[in-house]
């Protein structure tokens, strides 16, 4: 089983930075999906950024330029570098993990959250 425990939010002044962590357990560093998501109250879940396994990434528009997705699969542990962030960037952050298997299905997991407040 994979399992996804998330670290490194908290409270920011804007312009601030922070870098979430997700260590993964499993080996879910083989071929699979991995992202940031983000919900904040009264909002959809949206896709923040994403990596795939051969080092594909794709981020939304609005974090472009201010966040950077990576992973160290020595540690198996994905990060999320967050920089100039705004009082919009406020939300729960999700890590997941997509993992695709030989019959073309895949399994999705996800982390517990992690509060990020953006606020002068």
């Amino acid at each position: 089983q994979v399992q996804l425990v998330e670290s490194g939010g908290g409270s920011v002044q804007p312009g601030g930075s922070l870098r979430l962590s997700c260590v993964v357990s499993g080996n879910s560093m083989g071929f699979n999906v991995m992202g940031w998501y983000r919900q904040a109250p009264g909002k959809q879940r949206e896709l923040v950024a994403a990596i795939i396994s051969g080092g594909r990434l794709n981020y939304a528009d609005s974090v472009k330029g201010r966040f950077t997705i990576s992973r160290d699969n020595a540690k198996n542990t994905l990060y999320l570098q967050m920089n100039s962030l705004k009082p919009e960037d406020t939300a729960v952050y999700y890590c997941n993990s997509k993992v695709f298997h030989y019959s073309g299905a895949s399994t999705d997991y996800w982390g517990q959250g992690t509060q990020v407040t953006v606020s002068s």
